[in-house]
């Protein structure tokens, strides 16, 4: 065997036996801080190196002074290695300290602490937990204004039904007593009154098969300007009645892919709220136009316009964007009275769609935030 295959023969076989002891300790110490882990691969370097030299140097009979200039030159270098070990082991293991209470911070709902600490991944880690904690913060205040948006319509809702029904009552007790001046008025009130429990009841379950997802559409390509004909066509009676303008126009073979009683009911929600909310002498106008690839379908009126704060919830179940519990006026029809679910249920259908829908307040520059404008953005057909 030449010199240089026996000395590669030593050095392998030391290296061995070290690095196998080193894994040993590693895999006993394995739940132990990272401090030990980083001061066993310093040992284990050291100690290869060590050994190698001092088994070398016997082999090639070097003397003995030559061999302890060896051993304390390595046993510096060992030395010096393992406190460089220890000191950067200490360092990681604070940074990962530092990111632990982050952590346990973001848990207990505070901000997390920003701000350069250790290597590259530690940045990123941090990086991560500052946007987690930003995305938690925003979970939490979207479930806080769910749980107002489920107080608001249970209490709505228990107004809205305790209200016509003690008026039923009221009118069948009259009728009963045979004290009723006009008995088929009194007949005519208490079917409206029916049929507008019977529209919130229909808003009830239709919003509920859509948050436990049983909602379920099956789009197909439709005619924008029929949907937009059938849905102004229904709303003009109302309309009329509240004296409110109401028009529409739609690009010549325009469609959409969409489910057709999901969009149906998409529009008559959207105009119906447009004319509630617009005063006498007022105007509604609905649009469509493609968009990318897609449709948008816009209705705008003369509201007078929504406050910031408002258009941020005003898709929220059971928003109304104002106290009153009764219709403001003394023409609300089986249309008017609703416990705030109308666009709701318009954003549930939408996102079972796929598509987007969103207000922008509208005006001029003389009169800005006249009106508000409603959009839908639906995939094309």
């Amino acid at each position: 065997m030449s010199d240089l295959a026996e000395i590669w023969l030593v050095a392998v076989s030391s290296g061995v036996c070290v690095g196998l002891l080193g894994l040993a300790a590693g895999w006993l110490l394995r739940r132990r801080s990272l401090r030990w882990q980083l001061s066993i691969v310093a040992v284990v370097t050291t100690l290869t190196i060590l050994i190698g030299v001092q088994a070398i140097s016997r082999r090639m009979l070097i003397s003995d002074h030559d061999r302890s200039v060896t051993l304390i030159v390595t046993g510096a270098a060992a030395v010096v290695s393992l406190a460089v070990a220890l000191a950067l082991s200490s360092a990681l293991v604070r940074w990962s300290r530092s990111l632990r209470d982050d952590v346990r911070r973001v848990g207990a709902g505070d901000a997390a602490v920003t701000g350069p600490r250790g290597p590259a991944e530690f940045h990123e880690l941090a990086d991560e937990l500052a946007a987690a904690h930003q995305r938690l913060a925003e979970a939490r205040a979207r479930e806080r204004r769910l749980e107002e948006s489920r107080r608001e319509l249970v209490s709505w809702v228990s107004h809205d039904l305790r209200t016509p029904l003690a008026g039923i009552r009221v009118m069948a007790e009259a009728l009963e007593d045979r004290i009723a001046t006009d008995p088929a008025r009194y007949h005519r009130q208490i079917r409206g009154e029916v049929e507008r429990m019977v529209r919130m009841v229909d808003d009830l379950f239709e919003l509920s098969r859509i948050h436990s997802g049983q909602l379920v559409v099956h789009p197909q390509p439709l005619a924008v300007g029929d949907l937009v004909s059938e849905a102004i066509a229904a709303a003009d009676p109302l309309a009329r009645a509240r004296g409110v303008g109401l028009g529409g126009e739609v690009p010549q073979g325009l469609e959409v892919a969409a489910d057709p009683a999901g969009l149906a009911r998409v529009l008559a929600n959207l105009i119906v709220n447009a004319i509630r909310h617009t005063p006498a002498d007022g105007t509604v106008h609905v649009s469509a136009r493609p968009v990318g690839g897609g449709v948008e379908l816009a209705v705008t009126d003369g509201c007078g316009g929504i406050p910031e704060d408002a258009r941020e919830r005003l898709f929220d179940v059971g928003y109304r964007g104002t106290s009153a519990r009764t219709p403001d006026d003394p023409l609300h029809d089986v249309h008017t009275s609703r416990a705030g679910l109308g666009l709701a249920i318009v954003k549930g259908i939408v996102d079972a769609h796929r598509g987007e829908v969103g207000v922008d307040n509208v005006g001029s520059a003389t009169s800005p935030d006249v009106g508000c404008r409603f959009r839908v953005v639906l995939p094309g057909a």
